[in-house]
């Protein structure tokens, strides 16, 4: 099985930067040297899917760790923290782990329904620009898509036209994914990315009514609001924790007040690791919605409901 490599893309990304100072790039190949032995052991578990999961989420704990401390906290300039946001070293390295969760090996569902998972361009609507007076080829057919840090779907093709044999140059074809199961990953979930995610989650249970959507979020950065009244089905925090207060990073701009908070920052880190319950959780969905049959008729007539 292939997977798909969102956070390595970030890492030669981030090599290939002409703004990485000199004195991260040693570092930040010996990031690509690592992931290569996380893959490799990730690709060497074997057991239960349990066992997996556990073994799996072991190995992140220890990757992650290199990254965040080893590459971004410990480096002698302040451009790798500063700009991780954009760099995307951190939450890229769930959006490809998740992946190898969600396969065969640990819900064996998945073997035989066809579907791929990992960062995707999901389908999210489509509209025509076409008139009487400006006729267009399939009635100028336009696919809008949203990109998912995550997602479980089936590719999805779409071939329109004003002729019912669709004969060449008379139609009009894209390319795209339909989307079961999806989900965004964030580092830290304030309010204003709450918001966004609930925006995202209703365009994405628009675009297909039987969709399920999941927001994983390694520390929380805002007071717990309700799903209900959201399209989310389940906010799931990862670490089961805080961020650490404002007053406390805003030291972490520089080398020296890293350097003076690093023991504090790396306690805090593994007093608040990456949770398998949390990870076994999102399992648990998405397995259950692949067991999710249509009702027996018997069994309705007994029980007097469904």
């Amino acid at each position: 099985m292939t997977f798909p490599t969102p956070h390595l893309d970030k890492l030669k990304a981030t090599l290939e930067n002409e703004k990485l100072p000199k004195c991260d790039t040693p570092n930040t190949e010996r990031a690509i040297a690592k992931y290569k032995e996380w893959i490799a052991r990730l690709d060497a578990v074997k057991g239960t899917p349990d066992e997996i999961l556990q073994q799996s989420v072991g190995l992140l704990n220890d990757y992650r760790f290199s990254i965040d401390i080893d590459l971004i906290f410990d480096s002698q300039d302040n451009f790798l923290y500063r700009q991780k946001g954009q760099l995307k070293l951190d939450n890229s390295v769930i959006a490809e782990f998740l992946p190898r969760l969600i396969q065969p090996a640990v819900i064996p569902e998945l073997k035989d329904m066809g579907v791929d998972s990992g960062p995707r361009s999901s389908f999210a609507s489509l509209f025509f620009t076409s008139s009487l007076s400006a006729p267009e080829v399939g009635g100028g057919l336009n696919v809008r898509q949203k990109d998912q840090d995550f997602a479980v779907c089936k590719p999805l093709y779409i071939w329109t036209s004003h002729s019912a044999n669709l004969k060449e140059g008379q139609y009009e074809r894209a390319v795209t994914n339909i989307t079961y199961v999806a989900a965004e990953c964030k580092t830290n979930l304030d309010k204003t990315m709450f918001q966004e995610a609930c925006a995202t989650a209703r365009d994405t249970k628009f675009a297909v009514n039987g969709a399920s959507y999941y927001l994983l979020a390694e520390w929380l950065d805002m007071a717990p609001l309700s799903t209900a009244a959201t399209e989310i089905d389940e906010v799931i925090l990862l670490r089961k924790a805080k961020r650490i207060n404002s007053n406390v990073r805003s030291a972490f701009a520089t080398v020296e007040g890293r350097a003076k908070a690093r023991a504090a920052y790396v306690e805090y880190f593994k007093k608040y690791p990456f949770r398998a319950d949390m990870f076994k959780r999102f399992v648990v969905h998405v397995a259950k919605l692949l067991r999710n049959e249509a009702p027996e008729e018997r069994e309705v007539l007994d029980h007097g409901y469904f």
